[in-house]
């Protein structure tokens, strides 16, 4: 059957007690599982909340049509940059959608590895986000050149006119580096989603949907055989997106670390931005479990224990980029050099300093509530402090490139960079587009994986070992 759960059993997380009941609410069965999720997608009504939700995300989503038809019908002008300050919102809004898009591969893959079984809970809908996140990132790029028509001018390609692209440029490097994570994300999430492509076939009452579902399945029927190979790719998959988490924001930051501009020119870039793309991933991810949880009655699924691991690596990356900032001062000062000195002195009383002040509150004084553990717990509280750092991960960017940029090494040439409508109306589209993106998946797809929570089942239901059993001979018949 294409309910079956898999054949290698990762054994209790550590620390897990024996019923399982702090990954999954006690009583469940295999078929109780199953019947949950799957109902989320086949014969539940589309709430009202979410047709709400989904029509506020879609109309932000559509001022994207006049900022991109404005942006290409007049150029880059229609933005705010000036002379000194060539990058703003493009680059701003890039490296933090590519953040975000960090904790659906860190928790998928590195967790799996680590055979955490909290990720379970909470996998799909962080890959999903993933995905979305670096669709909203990759416009950036496209749209900054200009004349995104010519985008293939990146490409390692042979031709006539020998403009090959400058492979000493780190703006070409994160071509490489950001389509390759796409593509594994991309593959590690579909891969997952095969067994669970077949239970909504065999569940779906439409036809259309068993076609689709079935057509995504691949012919998945359950066998010994598809779990062994299943469990190899995705194994595999997991081996090849570990390095990726490292390596693909540290090749975002060498866009700054690589130029000599006072601010940028430092070798603690590269930890100190892929621990502020966990903290701003998984930020992410409680903004949208916490709702998730909350009006999709997925409690059950969803424990405290994983929101309160979840505050747990937000306060630890916290903390690490907290350190770097110390660091980022630390050696602005050791360093003895004006240019490094009179760019601090900018951060903390120039014309923008307060936005450098509520970075400080929202990434260093604003999760040191996840000490407590009724904070960690607390789903409002821990609601709260995701948005800040939301909003603080956005700040820092703001502050690294446009505070860096304002006042570089000629007085004659600084100026002050204020956003247009323009500007604005591209990054609250982009925030549209991934609500949108997220609201379809939650209607389509199951939003945690079935047949991994699955395996947490038998170890949740006290007492009811024989019911567990008899559901699995049930279920893991002949096809």
């Amino acid at each position: 059957m294409t309910d079956r759960a898999p054949t290698v059993d990762p054994g209790p997380a550590p620390g897990a007690s024996p019923a399982g009941e702090e990954f999954i609410a006690p009583g469940h069965s295999l078929e109780s599982v199953t019947d949950k999720i799957s109902h989320l997608v086949l014969t539940r009504r589309t709430p009202r909340g979410w047709w709400i939700g989904f029509a506020i995300s879609f109309l932000l989503a559509m001022l994207l049509v006049p900022s991109v038809g404005v942006l290409l019908a007049k150029g880059t002008g229609v933005w705010g940059l000036n002379v000194p300050v060539g990058w703003a919102f493009a680059i701003i809004n890039f490296v933090w959608w590519i953040g975000i898009g960090h904790a659906g591969t860190l928790i998928s893959a590195i967790l799996l590895l680590l055979r955490q079984e909290w990720r379970t809970s909470i996998n799909r809908f962080a890959e999903a986000m993933t995905l979305f996140a670096v669709t909203c990132a990759g416009l950036y790029p496209l749209l900054h050149m200009g004349r995104p028509w010519l985008f293939y001018w990146l490409l390692p390609y042979p031709n006539t006119m020998g403009t090959w692209p400058q492979f000493r440029s780190p703006l070409v490097w994160d071509v490489f580096a950001v389509t390759t994570y796409a593509t594994v994300s991309a593959l590690f999430w579909y891969v997952g989603l095969i067994p669970d492509f077949a239970t909504l076939r065999d569940r779906a009452k439409s036809l259309p949907f068993k076609r689709v579902y079935g057509i995504l399945a691949l012919g998945w029927r359950g066998a010994a055989r598809h779990w062994d190979r299943y469990e190899t790719a995705y194994l595999l998959l997991a081996g090849l997106a570990t390095p990726l988490v490292v390596s693909v924001h540290t090749v975002v930051s060498f866009d700054f670390a690589a130029g000599i501009v006072p601010g940028w020119h430092a070798t603690i870039f590269p930890p100190y931005f892929v621990a502020g793309a966990i903290f701003a991933g998984f930020a992410m991810v409680l903004t949208l479990a916490i709702p998730l949880r909350q009006f999709y009655d997925l409690g059950d699924f969803i424990t405290r224990r994983h929101l309160e691991n979840m505050g747990k690596v937000l306060l630890a990356t916290g903390l690490i980029v907290a350190y770097g900032y110390a660091m980022e001062f630390f050696f602005g000062w050791y360093s003895g050099s004006e240019y490094e000195h009179s760019m601090l002195s900018n951060r903390l009383s120039g014309p923008y300093r307060n936005y450098f002040f509520a970075l400080m509150v929202c990434n260093v004084l604003a999760p040191q509530l996840l000490w407590i553990k009724r904070c960690r717990t607390h789903m409002g509280w821990l609601f709260l402090v995701a948005m800040f750092v939301n909003v603080g991960m956005w700040l820092e960017r703001f502050v690294i490139v446009v505070v860096s940029l304002s006042r570089d090494f000629l007085p004659s040439s600084w100026d002050l960079y204020e956003p247009t409508k323009w500007d604005w109306g591209l990054y609250v589209g982009t925030i549209g587009l991934f609500l949108t993106l997220i609201f379809l998946f939650i209607r389509f797809l199951p939003v945690i994986s079935i047949f991994e929570m699955r395996t947490l089942a038998p170890q949740s239901s006290e007492g009811n070992g024989d019911e567990a059993d008899e559901a699995a001979d049930r279920e893991g018949g002949a096809s």
